[in-house]
């Protein structure tokens, strides 16, 4: 019964859709205001529909009603409840009705929370998200219904997949789907004011919270998915340019352009059209994404091609979306202009750059996530772009974006001077040029990536200083107290922006010392054998089978000790779930504010004998704490309240945005191992080199890992193959040589240059020079616009009023 009343809720949820994706629009478009009202009653109703259907699926899963093909398919009598509940969202189904849900979720909150915005405003708004309901409301339906029956009914289900049967399951996707289909709002309020004709700062000031929050819940969602990756997966790395990640990471970039350029848009008035398009892209990229993980495409391509129904809906369903938009767009381009007039030094032409160099980050992710499908689809060849190929395209363009997120809070709007930035800039710029020089000896080695990495973090931490150091100067004359009180007085929006700076920074910390500093040994260990990793005495103890709730595994039981200090038993596992006969390694972690410590049990080699991985992992943790700060921050701005009243005092840029280079570096802390490695070789030289080839040589049988990551047999083989081929004295380039005559550029993480592949590696530089070059003509022409009109006299008079006045503390 409970299935069918799911079903029969999203029946009713699509025709309520259907009338908000239409009548309230088109009331808005006649002046109508009673086709206008419908659009919250109709938003609420269908949120409460879209929860029932939700609400029956996880019902049956709990329940385990195996009659329902999609609990018999991912769910299993022993499976824990948690794991139940989860597993709602397990599935191809369960996940596209959590995504519908979500977008009903946002639809209320925006119905409930904008009391104060214009009716036509509203109804336009609501009858856009409407319309990308009926689009997905359709597609459950017609290609992938929770609910469809299995008769008979299984006696017991197919179990939920082991690798989600962790806790991150039940944070990270609703997390990332709050994330994802957050850009929904902005989205609609960029068509609504395509609609409308109105692109003031108030439409600005409307839509900034709403796309702040969407990105908050994107960044917490991906630094948990990165989390998670990096406790369950068993060998230690947290970012892998996979391309489900890049999936969620493309709309988040955008997304961080789009709050940079609604902060001028509202302040200034300026980046209008921009604004608009940046709005679609970013939804219009959670589309892609949604459709590259939903259509079997990354899988394979000939898989999407032999059942495309689903593909081929969502594909469809985005050209909708992208080209009614980008139609409309042009049809309302003129009147929407670009707005302001600014210097070439100023805060707004620094973050024009920064969009630029953003967008171009973006459009390289997704050109290495797309141009293999795309070979693959045109009979090309195969070939794999991973880590090292990002890692060469990403850093140049995210580096300088660091280094603006320091300068454009400094800068004033309009305008300023040169020589007043430099002024400002002398001390953090000597403080970080002075880390970068003294922190890495510090540490024990000196290398040109760590201090880079040093340097950016630091000139973050001084950059921020120097702007509340500024803050604080206040009036001549006036009190510590006084001054102290006027910082206070500073808006969320203020506070949000250094706590997001400052989370960079702690971000930056972790990558860079991760990178420059990791520990890693591989060993095979007896029972009673002991090994020493950065100071800490590992002693492997004994492995003692046990059982859990639907597994049965090996736990190892290992005593560290470091000095003089307590020792501590540390327990990985080994588990085999029964139902999946899918073996699953559990790592066991000491987490530390400085290090992790990081087990995990390879294979066992004989009854008595294992191989054992240890990681010394110095400051990992501080990546996401960094994270997390940065979603802070950005909650900080999404609740300010300048954006629940109708008020007109402005602070500077939400900064939560700029955290976007922070979590860009994570490629600086990419899946390969420190030279610092310890090899159990007897030749350490060798090992290093048989690691920094493994880590650009892909693994054929994994999903997206390389072979220095992976625990397949082949992936061992393939290793040995490398190793072998060192010590038969061949170089580097021969062995990759080697590599790619036997299994061919599909083994590659770095993609050869040939003409197969020249507008892979040349495209990020060809959409620099072109948007370098828009961007210089766009500036010229900002600095020549003609200079507005002036007040009126009333105005003006009270325009001198308020400066002859005490300042406020948010100029």
């Amino acid at each position: 019964m409970l299935p069918e009343l799911g079903h029969f809720a999203l029946i009713v949820a699509l025709f309520i859709a259907l009338a908000l994706g239409t009548l309230p629009i088109v009331g808005a478009a006649h002046g109508d205001v009673a086709s206008m009202s419908l659009a919250r009653p109709a938003a609420q109703a269908q949120f409460l529909f879209v929860a029932i259907a939700f609400g029956c699926l996880m019902a049956s899963f709990v329940a385990n009603d195996f009659s329902v093909l999609n609990v018999a398919s991912h769910s299993n009598s022993e499976l824990p409840m948690a794991y139940r509940i989860a597993a709602t969202w397990g599935s191809h189904e369960g996940s596209m009705l959590l995504w519908v849900f979500m977008l009903s979720l946002w639809m209320l909150a925006v119905s409930l929370f904008s009391q104060r915005l214009p009716l036509d405003m509203v109804a336009r708004v609501l009858g856009v998200m409407g319309f990308v309901s009926i689009g997905f409301l359709l597609f459950i339906l017609l290609t992938s219904n929770p609910f469809q029956r299995l008769v008979p009914a299984a006696l017991d289900g197919r179990d939920l997949n082991p690798l989600l049967q962790d806790p991150g399951m039940v944070i990270h996707p609703p997390m990332l789907y709050m994330g994802y289909v957050g850009f929904a709002v902005a989205f609609a309020f960029a068509i609504a004011a395509l609609l409308s004709g109105r692109f003031d700062a108030a439409w600005a000031r409307w839509s900034r919270p709403w796309t702040t929050a969407a990105w908050l819940f994107l960044t917490l969602g991906i630094a948990i998915g990165s989390w998670w990756a990096y406790y369950e997966l068993g060998w230690g790395g947290w970012w892998f340019w996979d391309p489900v990640e890049n999936a969620s990471f493309m709309p988040w970039i955008v997304g961080t352009a789009l709050i940079h350029s609604l902060a001028v848009a509202e302040k200034r008035g300026a980046f209008k059209a921009w604004t608009v398009l940046l709005a679609i892209a970013a939804f219009s990229l959670s589309l892609l994404g949604t459709f590259l993980v939903r259509s079997g495409v990354l899988t394979s391509v000939h898989a999407f091609a032999t059942d495309p129904a689903r593909g081929i809906f969502i594909l469809g369903f985005l050209l909708v979306v992208v080209g009614g938009s980008l139609a409309l767009f042009g049809w309302r381009a003129a009147s929407v202009g670009f707005g302001g007039r600014f210097d070439r030094v100023s805060r707004e032409s620094l973050l024009l750059v920064n969009n630029l160099l953003l967008v171009t980050a973006a459009a390289s992710v997704m050109l290495g996530t797309l141009y293999p499908l795309v070979l693959d689809a045109l009979g090309l060849g195969k070939i794999s772009v991973g880590a090292p190929y990002f890692e060469t395209v990403f850093v140049p363009l995210m580096a300088p974006v660091v280094l603006l997120m320091g300068v454009g809070p400094l800068a004033r709007w309009k305008s300023t001077p040169a020589a007043e930035l430099a002024r400002k800039l002398r001390w953090p710029a000597l403080a970080s040029v002075t880390a970068a020089v003294v922190l890495p000896l510090w540490a024990g080695r000196w290398s040109l990536g760590t201090a880079l990495g040093l340097l950016l973090a630091a000139w973050v931490f001084a950059s921020t200083a120097a702007l509340l150091a500024q803050r604080l100067r206040g009036e001549p004359g006036a009190g510590f107290g006084s001054r102290f009180a006027q910082l206070a007085r500073s808006s969320p929006s203020f506070f949000g922006m250094v706590l997001a700076h400052l989370g960079v920074g702690v971000f930056i910390v972790g990558v860079t010392m991760v990178k420059g500093y990791e520990v890693e040994r591989d060993v095979k260990m007896r029972l009673g054998d002991s090994v020493e990793v950065a100071g800490h005495r590992i002693v492997f103890q004994e492995a003692q089978e046990f059982s859990g709730p639907n597994y049965v595994g090996v736990r190892g039981t290992l005593q560290v000790q470091r000095g003089d200090a307590a020792p501590f038993t540390m327990h990985p596992e080994k588990r085999l779930y029964k139902v999946q006969q899918m073996p699953m390694t559990e790592a066991a972690i000491d987490t530390g504010l400085t290090r992790d410590l990081y087990i995990s049990l390879g294979e066992p080699l004989s009854e008595t004998e294992w191989t054992v991985r240890v990681y010394h992992k110095p400051f990992v943790d501080w990546i996401w704490f960094g994270a997390l700060a940065m979603a802070l921050g950005g909650a900080l701005a999404a609740l300010d309240r300048r954006y629940r009243v109708a008020t007109r005092r402005e602070s500077l840029p939400a900064g939560a945005g700029a955290a976007l280079a922070a979590l860009c570096l994570m490629l600086l802390c990419a899946p390969v191992f420190a030279g610092e490695a310890q090899p159990t070789a007897a030749d350490p030289a060798l090992e290093l080199r048989v690691n920094q080839l493994a880590a650009e040589l892909r693994c054929l049988v994994c999903q997206n890992q390389s072979l220095a990551d992976s625990h397949a047999t082949l992936a061992i083989d393939l290793k040995n193959q490398v190793r072998e081929q060192l010590k038969a004295g061949r170089s580097d380039a021969q062995v990759i040589e080697y590599m790619t005559q036997r299994y061919g550029d599909f083994v590659l993480y770095r993609p050869p240059v040939k003409a197969t592949t020249l507008l892979l590696w040349a495209g990020p530089l060809l959409l620099l020079i072109a948007g370098s070059l828009a961007l210089w003509r766009l500036l010229g022409a900002g600095s020549r616009r003609s200079p507005e009109a002036p007040l009126p006299a009333d105005e003006a008079a009270q325009a001198t009023a308020l400066l002859e006045a005490k300042p406020s503390p948010e100029h």
